[in-house]
């Protein structure tokens, strides 16, 4: 059928809880990806229409001072349905785009009108309008004075009741062709006055995947595309067990409750209704908020079950001035526009079969009067009487009644009818969404339920929260009731729910109850409980020893006692120095980080890198006869610790020498290890700038853990310092994960895998690349320090919590993090440095999803800059600022980059010389 109102298809990660509505979620990507193109400068983007585009917004290119409407080249059979933009010859382009002027706009041109407006390229194609327009600079300025003084014009409209397309009509006011034609319109003349001083440019999507869901058919043939990998089948939904009913597979069930006794055959869509038992649903059919009643309910004297045939549409409509909702059906193929005396169909039937079987004229649908053409669009054949008997009358309608039955169609045209363009006025907007929001609340209040009672919260119940509270009448009544099932979530399941996973539900129905303050308070619990977790994970036993009383500890030891002034052994002059590089990571964090790493396989790709011909992190720590513990930072910041029953946990956030306490805690050293010695005096170093993400606090963290293990004896391998770090940084407060210590501690270039387990097991693949691509890899890459200050554990906290809410969007690009970590590997392995940039490339990009802000004005204009010269570029660690990685085209490129961006005043930013650190 032609043009309806369908809900729009859905996304899906991997399970049933991962759709979210395409052009809500897809919105909000492009957005994003573009936002650097609008240089942070203002503007406005939109997406209109029944298109689905997807393509690399990031790479969108926008003139200043005009308005640009995004197109992709398409063939002529596909235009002929579709907008259609003329456009003159590129102003610019290069193998992705192409930006020219737009000189007018068609609307489902003929071939005839495209051939008159030259509107067919060069190969034979031309440029279909997938309805995102983004205006910028002085065409903006222009649209918000209108919209300040447009007060006026909106009353006009209002009083002389005439329309205006905001989509179509605005867009005219900027392309010169269309001005005559405008202003035969309303308010045309204030719109070319007041905007047409700017102008329209095409920007051309080479690579733009075009996907038009305008009809029923194409929604359906989108949705059951073979290997489609957008695709979720099940979401927000009640459906029985496969021993109850008959559901097939490939049918996709949104925001729908189906009972026991219901059948829905192959590739059908039921969304937004509630399905008794006794319904039939055929193959390839579309179910729209309907509400079947079981089928002894029909009607008292027949109790024949409800089916809907093959390839069929149905739908409820509420509309004003109405009681009951009309319930309107056609054939999936049939198209309303298309003419009674053509090749005009109802349900799959021309018309004169219809009519010839159900005993009617076509008097009796359409008015003999006027002069407008006879179809479906505009045929009086939708009864409104109470709901059984419009189920009825569509079940005779559509065929299968008893055409022996008289009465049914005298009770037809008895009956108040109507058309589809008069119930398209009518429609009871509000009502509609009113009605959708407490259906899909109260399903979802019913998965909150059963999910708290006999669940392990392995689905986003935060979702699901949000859902209920659409329910503007009860909803919050629900959540309330929800929170007296919350605290015992990990008790009842306490082998196999993590206890930060139960506090993070918890925390969100706080504040599904509105209850903030508490919230923020359990919040604390969340991090503890993932310190604790890594803790445990990282070495059996290790939680008991740290969080014992440091008091009773040192009592107890005695290189504590002799720490303390008590020493039972001589003293012992020791002294240790460690330096380590940095670390550059090319793809995979986020995979390290906790609880992810912690429950999921996670992969990192990263390089030690010496900077301007040193190791710039380190610490000497050496033993004293004096006691206590001093320590020195490379500010000149000291302190001397005296008792050392004070150094425990949780550590101030003010507190500078928390990483060297911590250190002291997770290695035992003030637990009474060995006794060696009376005091220690440790001096730490980093000389990068602060919040440079070059992972640098946790390398200096290794760096001390392993020379206080170094000192005391014990175990001092790269793999244990790193899962050491690891619960030291949980300690600290600070979050993070294995990939900087790793990064740090092991040479060279390593792809480190990580599996979650107790104790979790670190998986370290040192790479042997040639030196042919060692000095090609130093020769193209840059490592250039942003000028802008990072700080990754608030970027990390709200990564982390979007995890225990278990969004589905966030897994899904941290897994394919981890994948690209293995890619790249082999991408260098096999010497192919170019495909190393392409790795790089999406892995910045999934950053973004992962958190909007870890760009900024600066960064997206270095990017921009930068994008001539480069294969690849993104910034290190988590992102907001730091240091970037600029992996130039060749080495030219990289030459004439690092001298441009040198010459460029309004760069602040330092180019450092680096090598690859290959000796431990």
């Amino acid at each position: 059928m032609g043009k309806i109102f369908l809900p729009l298809p859905y996304l899906a990660s991997d399970d049933q809880d991962g759709p979210v509505p395409l052009l809500f979620d897809h919105i909000l990507a492009i957005a994003s990806c573009a936002r650097q193109a609008f240089k942070n400068e203002g503007g406005l983007l939109t997406m209109t229409g029944d298109v689905l585009p997807c393509f690399d917004a990031s790479l969108l290119v926008l003139p200043e001072d005009a308005s640009c409407i995004v197109t992709v080249p398409h063939t002529l059979d596909i235009a002929s349905n579709h907008g259609v933009v003329v456009a003159s010859k590129s102003v610019l382009s290069d193998e992705n785009f192409a930006i020219s002027l737009v000189e007018n706009l068609l609307q489902k041109p003929s071939l005839k009108e495209l051939v008159d407006h030259q509107a067919i390229l060069d190969d034979g194609r031309t440029l279909l309008d997938t309805g995102i327009i983004a205006v910028r600079g002085k065409a903006w300025v222009d649209l918000v004075r209108l919209a300040y003084s447009s007060q006026p014009m909106i009353s006009e409209l209002l009083e002389s009741k005439k329309e205006m397309s905001l989509y179509e009509d605005l867009v005219a006011a900027w392309v010169p062709g269309k001005h005559k034609w405008l202003q035969t319109r309303p308010l045309g003349e204030e719109l070319v006055s007041k905007l047409g001083k700017q102008s329209m440019f095409s920007y051309c999507a080479y690579d733009l995947l075009f996907l038009h869901f305008g009809t029923s058919n194409e929604v359906l043939d989108h949705l059951n595309e073979t290997g489609s990998r957008l695709v979720g089948r099940r979401h927000l939904s009640s459906i029985p067990a496969t021993t109850v009913s008959d559901i097939a597979a490939s049918a996709i069930i949104l925001s729908t409750q189906i009972a026991s006794g219901v059948s829905i055959g192959e590739d059908s869509m039921v969304y937004d209704s509630c399905i008794s038992c006794g319904v039939q649903i055929g193959s390839q059919c579309i179910v729209v908020g309907v509400h079947l009643p079981a089928a002894d309910s029909l009607v008292a004297e027949d109790s024949s079950k409800f089916c809907l045939p093959d390839r069929h549409c149905l739908w409820e409509v509420p509309l004003i001035g109405y009681i009951e909702k009309v319930i309107v059906y056609c054939g999936l193929h049939d198209n309303p526009k298309n003419s009674f005396q053509k090749d005009g169909t109802f349900c799959g039937k021309p018309w004169n079969k219809v009519l010839g079987d159900l005993g009617l004229q076509d008097t009796d649908l359409w008015s003999s009067e006027g002069t407008q053409e006879k179809c479906l669009w505009n045929a009086k054949i939708f009864p409104i009487l109470p709901y059984s008997g419009m189920l009825k009358m569509a079940t005779w309608l559509m065929g299968l009644g008893n055409p022996e039955d008289e009465s049914l169609e005298s009770h037809w045209r008895r009956s108040s009818r109507i058309s589809l363009e008069e119930l398209h006025k009518l429609i009871d907007f509000s009502s509609m969404c009113l009605s959708s929001s407490k259906h899909q609340a109260d399903i979802a209040a019913g998965i909150v339920t059963a999910c708290l009672n006999f669940g392990l919260l392995g689905r986003n119940v935060s979702q699901l929260f949000e859902e209920v509270l659409q329910n503007e009448g009860g909803g919050r009544d629900m959540c309330r009731e929800f929170l007296s099932l919350s605290p015992n979530l990990q008790a009842q399941n306490s082998q196999t729910l993590p206890k930060s996973r139960a506090y993070q539900v918890h925390v969100d129905l706080l504040r599904a109850c509105n209850d903030e303050k508490k919230a923020l308070e359990l919040e604390n619990e969340i991090w503890a409980a993932v310190a604790e977790e890594t803790a445990s994970a990282v070495r059996y036993g290790f939680k008991e020893n740290l969080f014992e009383s440091s008091s009773q500890s040192s009592k107890e030891g005695q290189w504590a006692d002799s720490l303390n002034g008590h020493p039972d052994h001589s003293f012992c002059s020791r002294i240790v120095k460690v330096e380590l590089p940095v670390r550059v990571d090319f793809v995979g964090g986020w995979s390290d980080t906790p609880p992810w790493s912690l429950e999921r396989s996670g992969c990192v790709l990263n390089m030690a890198i010496t900077l301007e011909g040193s190791l710039p992190i380190g610490t000497v720590i050496e033993t004293t006869k004096t006691t206590g513990i001093s320590i020195t930072d490379d500010s000149g910041h000291h302190i001397h610790i005296e008792e050392l029953s004070s150094i425990a946990p949780p550590f101030d956030n003010s507190d500078l020498f928390r990483l060297v306490k911590s250190a002291l805690l997770v290695t035992n050293v003030i637990s009474g290890k060995i006794p060696l010695c009376t005091g220690l005096r440790i001096r730490t170093w980093a000389n990068v700038p602060r919040g440079s993400g070059l992972g640098t606090s946790s390398i200096l963290a290794a760096a001390v853990v392993k020379g206080l293990l170094q000192i005391t004896g014990e175990d001092e391998s790269n793999e244990n310092v790193a899962r050491l770090v690891l619960v030291l940084e949980q300690l600290m407060g600070t979050g993070g994960g294995w990939q900087d210590q790793i990064g740090g501690l092991y040479p060279g270039i390593k792809c480190t895998s990580s599996f979650p387990g107790i104790p979790l097991r670190l998986q370290v693949i040192s790479l042997l690349p040639s030196p042919q691509m060692i000095v090609e890899l130093q020769q193209r890459l840059l490592v250039v320090f942003t000028g802008q200050v990072r700080l990754a554990h608030q970027v990390l906290h709200k990564v982390v919590a979007r995890y225990l809410r278990r969004d589905n969007l966030l897994a899904s690009s941290i897994k394919r993090l981890a994948e690209l970590a293995k890619i790249g590997r082999e991408a260098l392995m096999n010497c192919d440095i170019d495909e190393l940039g392409d790795v790089m490339m999406e892995a910045w990009r999934l950053h973004q999803e992962l958190d909007p802000y870890c760009s900024n004005e600066l960064v997206d204009r270095l990017f921009t800059f930068s994008d001539r010269y480069c294969r690849g570029y993104k910034l290190i660690g988590a992102g907001g600022g730091g240091f970037a990685l600029l992996l130039a085209r060749n080495a030219e490129s990289a030459k004439e980059l690092r001298r441009t961006l040198a010459e460029d005043s309004s760069f602040d930013v330092k180019v450092y010389d680096w090598d690859i650190f290959l000796q431990s």
